[in-house]
């Protein structure tokens, strides 16, 4: 029932997209000929005239339109009649191509409001983290305490489950990398102990290397885009050999090693310099910040705690304090969603990982099982405002792409080349098809294996 819920709010948006581009039309003595939901894919499932316009629902669901009669070439309109899309001033078609955009934007704003007001909260889109249970002695030695708030972790600010989890993964005991810098203190310290012993040369079977103090690796700097989950974490280290990794399993907790005579005192500085990271957390307790002592992940990456998150939440008592409430929120996810594309579009976000309407649908119906239906109807007005947001990008085939021949002509004083026009559109047109295609092989993928 939630997916069934998911999907009717979903169409809900795709048929509300379509009547601000209906409306602003009629509004403004234009003819509508034909009103579509889905794209004119394959069959048509049901078509019906409503008044003077079609009503034609199409098989290809992913999308809609509003078609005039400057689109058919056997209109019965007049050439140089009121009623045409063409015949209008440029600013008043403006209006029109740019009023889906609108009433997504209209729409998202009022099921944030909706929600604001009945269900009297909002999220800001981040949650505190608590300590329920502390199992492992690396966390016990460290201090941490059950009932404690994380709030930073290396000097970054904690505010979700997967930030904690992502230092715990990361910063797991021999991983098998190493960073440079570290293995070079390690070299120099080695070349110290044993100066009869050359860099890069063999070391003669049977002789005794002696090994510097261990050291930890350096605490993990993530970067927040990472943490806030818009990219993916991504390191410079260097991965071990597998000899490397052999000998690094010889050399724990030793102060000497009887070369074997088949290493080198590079393979022992990078042996060495894979190590444990620490994880070094300050917590809220008996709200005092207390600056604990470093924690280690085992190789598994685990700290051994369980979490608690509580998703920090504003109230929106009253109508005034709703507004205010939605305005915020709205413009905390627009900004969200216009770097997301900028990540995106600047290959920061790899293909693989753009998912779509299946994904969104599975997504959404999971929200509004496990969360409620107020944070499913959050969830669609960000998808609202989202369509919103691609749809007026200057692409041809997209709104955004119509409003910016209309501008050119503005500024240009006369209309672009109609046929120039729709040949370009036409090939955005077949690449939009495609992509959707991609985005739903990505989502079907995603899927099978269990991503979501």
């Amino acid at each position: 029932m939630s997916i069934v819920i998911m999907i009717l709010l979903l169409s809900f948006l795709v048929l509300v997209h379509e009547a601000g581009h209906f409306f602003a039309a009629r509004a403004l003595g234009i003819k509508v000929s034909k009103f579509g939901f889905g794209l004119p894919i394959g069959p048509t499932l049901w078509s019906k005239k409503v008044g003077d316009v079609d009503v034609v629902v199409h098989a290809f669901l992913l999308g809609g339109y509003v078609s005039f009669p400057d689109d058919e070439k056997d209109s019965d309109v007049p050439l140089d009649s009121s009623e045409r899309f063409m015949n209008k001033p440029v600013w008043q078609r403006m209006v029109v191509i740019s009023a889906g955009v609108i009433a997504n934007i209209i729409t998202a704003f009022l099921f944030v409001l909706i929600t604001a007001c009945i269900w009297g909260q909002l999220p800001l889109g981040q949650a505190d983290i608590y300590i329920n249970k502390v199992k492992y002695e690396s966390a016990i030695q460290s201090g941490l305490k059950a009932g404690d708030q994380v709030i930073k972790i290396n000097g970054s600010e904690i505010s979700n489950p997967s930030a904690f989890t992502i230092f715990c993964q990361k910063s797991k005991l021999f991983d098998g990398k190493v960073d440079q810098e570290f293995v070079n203190e390690n070299l120099n310290s080695l070349k110290t102990l044993n100066k009869t012993i050359q860099q890069d040369e063999l070391i003669a079977f049977g002789t005794k290397v002696l090994l510097p103090q261990r050291k930890d690796e350096a605490a993990l700097v993530i970067d927040n885009d990472v943490l806030k989950g818009f990219k993916k974490y991504k390191d410079n280290q260097i991965g071990l050999s597998e000899a490397q990794i052999n000998l690094r399993n010889q050399l724990v907790d030793k102060k000497t090693y009887i070369s074997d005579g088949t290493v080198t005192l590079t393979d022992i500085a990078y042996a060495i310099s894979d190590s444990k990271r620490p994880i070094n957390m300050v917590v809220l307790r008996d709200g005092e910040e207390v600056e604990l002592k470093s924690a280690y992940s085992d190789q598994k990456g685990i700290l051994g705690v369980e979490l608690v998150s509580k998703q920090v939440m504003v109230k929106t008592k009253g109508f005034g304090q709703a507004i205010k409430g939605s305005l915020a929120y709205l413009w905390e996810q627009t900004y969200m969603l216009v770097y997301g594309l900028w990540m995106l579009f600047s290959g920061k976000i790899p293909m693989q990982d753009l998912h779509g309407i299946v994904v969104i649908t599975k997504i959404g119906g999971d929200v509004i099982q496990n969360s409620g239906f107020f944070s499913g109807l959050l969830l669609t007005a960000m998808i609202s405002l989202d369509l919103a947001l691609v749809n007026f990008l200057p692409i041809p085939a997209l709104d955004g792409g119509h409003f910016m021949f209309l501008l050119i002509e503005k500024l240009r004083g006369r209309p672009l080349n109609e046929e120039t026009i729709n040949k370009i559109s036409s090939v955005f047109f077949l690449l939009l098809i495609l992509f959707m295609v991609f985005v739903v092989f990505n989502d079907v993928y995603a899927l099978i294996v269990h991503k979501f």
